[in-house]
């Protein structure tokens, strides 16, 4: 059976920040009679040694999220360090760490530093677009309190990526962006582009921010990124780091659309032909189809009722992951650009094609536009690869072009 990835959250949706655009922190109404928002130590025991004795490789890669996971505490996380140690069975683990940094002290960073953990900080640009929306509890800027949890991350030389969630305000800085995450000294970038429809009023469960497919009456957040904006922030930025920075900062989404002109399958699930090989697992051990399909349609099962590796191979997990290539609409089969998009995440796929088919994703004219613009550079860097070159080589040619 294929490795499968869990990214759990061990403090549910619980946050110290309260982001306009967070689809997560309504999750809180799926839980109406919770009583701490914590993962027992029960729940995480079952789920680090079921984890790890799922995994057929050499190394066992945990991803932490939230809400925000540095509200538990640097003690849940050295029982984590004490549990993985203990049920590892000869296998190398590794944890990555999402968080806003705003919690981070030097006992966080030290912790983090000695057991190598790979942290993820969440930053939308310098500060008059990273607080446009990324707002605490009380409504006021977090910019400056990230920045001092990323300059303590350096000092204690934890390894750093940066998360940077496209909207539709930071969309139309794509450079002020881009030379920002550079200027902070981020290697490894990614962006991902929040598109949200909103309904106007609340399900049954409480929940606002519908999933595809839903007939209640709903429209696009104000916040979500534009349908065309975002090819266009991608584009900008693409034709600074081709001439500049390949080989030397590593942006996501072109290392991923390198893997499909290349023909290789694409570490990134968004891209793939299918998905379900990615589940979330909630602080009372609930397992659900993925991040963005935490509704109760889509619950798997208890890890404490039922084996993590059956739920993740289970009937309803195959077909939850082969519905993204089954709902592909016609207009994407026969689209140029498929190899590279696959329809993307079927969260997004409320759009009609231009026949009216349903199921087009929202993001189509973006990826569209991207991935037939940067077509030429990936076919060369594709070559250098195949030849046993360096892709970097990409930035000479391309300055041979600019003459």
């Amino acid at each position: 059976m294929p490795d499968f990835q869990v990214m759990a959250k061990p403090h549910g949706p619980i946050c110290n920040l309260k982001c306009s655009y967070c689809y997560y922190l309504e999750k809180e109404n799926l839980y109406p009679n919770q009583a701490q928002w914590r993962m027992s130590l029960e729940v995480l025991e079952s789920f680090v040694r079921q984890y790890i004795q799922a995994q057929n490789g050499p190394v066992v890669t945990f991803v932490w999220q939230g809400g925000e996971p540095t509200l538990l505490g640097v003690e849940f996380f050295q029982n984590v360090i004490a549990l993985q140690k203990r049920y590892a069975g000869g296998k190398t683990v590794e944890n990555a760490f999402q968080t806003n940094g705003i919690l981070l002290d030097d006992a966080w960073c030290e912790f983090l530093a000695a057991h190598k953990f790979l942290v993820g900080l969440s930053i939308d640009g310098p500060s008059h677009l990273h607080d446009a929306y990324r707002l605490d509890r009380g409504s006021q800027p977090t910019f400056d309190r990230t920045m001092r949890g990323l300059n303590l991350l350096k000092k204690h030389k934890v390894e750093f990526n940066t998360l940077t969630v496209v909207n539709c305000k930071n969309s139309h800085f794509p450079l002020d962006v881009y030379r920002f995450l550079k200027g902070i000294g981020s290697k490894y970038i990614q962006f991902i582009p929040v598109v949200e429809m909103e309904a106007e009023e609340p399900n049954r469960e409480g929940l606002r921010l519908l999933k595809p497919y839903s007939s209640e009456p709903a429209a696009i957040s104000e916040w979500s990124v534009e349908a065309a904006q975002y090819g266009k922030f991608l584009q900008v930025i693409f034709d600074e780091w081709v001439r500049k920075d390949v080989g030397r900062t590593f942006v996501q989404i072109f290392d991923v659309a390198l893997e499909s002109w290349v023909g290789l399958e694409q570490t990134l699930c968004v891209f793939n032909k299918q998905c379900g090989n990615a589940m979330v697992l909630e602080q009372n051990g609930d397992l659900y189809s993925c991040d963005h399909f935490v509704y109760p349609e889509n619950l798997l099962g208890n890890i404490l009722d039922r084996p993590l590796f059956s739920m993740a191979n289970s009937p309803g997990q195959k077909r939850f992951g082969q519905l993204k290539s089954n709902r592909l609409p016609q207009y994407c089969e026969k689209c140029d650009v498929r190899f590279a998009c696959n329809g993307e995440c079927p969260k997004h796929r409320f759009s009609q094609t231009p026949s009216g088919e349903g199921g087009l994703n929202y993001l189509c004219g973006s990826y569209k536009h991207f991935f037939r613009y940067i077509d030429p550079y990936m076919k060369f860097m594709a070559q250098e690869l195949r030849s046993n070159r360096a892709p970097a080589n990409v930035m000479a040619w391309v300055r041979q072009r600019d003459l």
